[in-house]
């Protein structure tokens, strides 16, 4: 079926399915430390509708700036509400779990600023090998699955082992076997902030050399 053509970016779809994914990420909050069940279907649900907006926007050519900065921050502050809840239920690991956000925000907000700086139509467009690696569907796909899984994992555990296998929790091995990917995942997120931080510093070293071009006087003309 087709979707007529129009400007009005607040309704486009992809940006409907971003509203849905805050309204889900809300409810998630409300109930995190009391229902996991609702919590829990509600947090996976919208994290889930994450690829169904970028199929979304690709699908009817909806694409934007707002979309792509809607996704970014309701990712950031979706985690962030469960690392401040797992935090609480884990204090001994309070620490690492305000690391986790500090790493996440800090680093996140540094590349897409400065991809914006320097004029990218998108922050997923860069020329370092790693962060086009990165940036390839699949390999994104997969490094967001397993880094939400894990965090998911050690929500559920606070309140139920979950299905056994051969006497094992499942939530107990699911968070195991993603917990390194989760590591490298902030690892990554440490090398957006150091690549932007070299982008950013360029920026500043051309518009100091531009003012100082700007500043010192013409050849062959006398100075009064």
């Amino acid at each position: 079926m087709a979707i007529a053509e129009h400007d009005n970016v607040f309704i486009f779809v992809p940006n409907l399915i971003g509203y849905a994914r805050i309204v889900l990420a809300l409810i998630a909050f409300w109930f995190m430390s009391t229902n996991y069940v609702i919590s829990g279907w509600c947090y996976v649900t919208s994290a889930l509708l994450d690829a169904v907006d970028g199929h979304a926007a690709r699908a009817f050519n909806q694409s934007t700036r707002f979309g792509a900065m809607l996704d970014q921050l309701t990712d950031r502050c979706g985690t962030t509400g469960l690392l401040v809840t797992l935090a609480y239920f884990y204090p001994r690991y309070m620490f690492w779990f305000q690391l986790s956000i500090a790493i996440d925000v800090a680093c996140h907000w540094l590349f897409m600023q400065t991809s914006v700086v320097v004029g990218r139509s998108s922050h997923k467009v860069n020329d370092n090998f790693i962060m086009r690696l990165y940036y390839q569907k699949d390999v994104l796909t997969f490094m967001c699955c397993v880094n939400e899984l894990f965090y998911v994992c050690l929500y559920l555990l606070h309140f139920t082992y979950g299905p056994l296998i051969f006497g094992a929790s499942l939530f107990k091995i699911l968070a195991f076997l993603t917990g390194p990917f989760a590591v490298l995942k902030a690892l990554i997120s440490v090398m957006h902030a150091y690549v932007a931080g070299i982008d950013l510093a360029a920026v500043d070293v051309r518009e100091r050399q531009e003012r100082r071009q700007k500043s010192e006087p013409v050849s062959g003309k006398k100075v009064e």
